[in-house]
């Protein structure tokens, strides 16, 4: 099995995590970065249909030397990310492509953990959260950890496996003390919160509960992710 969501370090640190979870497709070999997919890159505006299978890792779509910003829409109110593509290139153009692909559309926070994280972007279908935690694009991207091994909150970072190379779609946002995190600086961290920190504050004083602790007891789903380029 694929285990762990945000490090078996960092869940030691702040609460009990016995779900069988990942970051990214359990049919992806571990430990290896996916092949380059031939898909044609999704238009800026977004694609005419929702996509959430992948045959492979995007190619590179975006440009380094622009300013990328992303807003996401939640049923509990917006917040804006700063995308950071010069730190974290592959990482971004992967975030950027999956919103463009309309991949994150509908999907729920699945996991939350009260002064620690919000995560989301498991595209399984269904209503049981407990249930959520192992889905993905079906490929894996390299990671891009801080140079500086520090996250802080309102960072926005990929969650991963206990494994190289094991990013695939799902995210999260720090919302509280990120030490657990920088004892392990092993995820690629790709962006910051510029405006809506109150919903983020919001999204993460969300009621939990299931048998990890950390189950939303209300469904929160993103409605949309809206990539800005500049």
């Amino acid at each position: 099995a694929v285990l762990a969501v945000i490090g078996v370090a960092a869940w030691a640190l702040v609460g009990d995590d016995d779900t069988t979870t990942s970051a990214s497709d359990t049919t992806v070999d571990p430990g290896a970065e996916s092949p380059v997919s031939d898909a044609p890159c999704p238009p800026p505006d977004g694609t005419s249909e929702r996509i959430t299978t992948f045959d492979g890792r995007p190619q590179m779509c975006i440009d380094a030397a622009k300013t990328y910003t992303a807003k996401v829409a939640t049923s509990k109110g917006d917040f804006t990310v700063a995308l950071d593509a010069k730190a974290a290139p592959e990482t971004v153009n992967n975030f950027v492509v999956l919103a463009r692909s309309h991949f994150y559309d509908g999907i729920p926070f699945h996991r939350i953990v009260p002064g620690f994280v919000i995560q989301a972007g498991d595209p399984t279908e269904t209503d049981d959260l407990t249930q959520m935690g192992g889905g993905g694009p079906g490929y894996t991207i390299a990671e891009e950890p801080p140079a500086d091994g520090v996250y802080a909150t309102y960072d926005l970072a990929m969650a991963k496996t206990q494994q190289p190379n094991s990013t695939g779609s799902q995210f999260f946002v720090v919302t509280g003390d990120p030490a657990p995190l920088n004892s392990s600086p092993t995820y690629s961290m790709f962006g910051t919160v510029t405006g809506g920190q109150d919903v983020v504050d919001a999204l993460g004083a969300t009621p939990v509960g299931g048998p990890n602790g950390a189950t939303p007891t209300e469904t929160i789903a993103i409605d949309s992710v809206t990539i800005t380029e500049q």
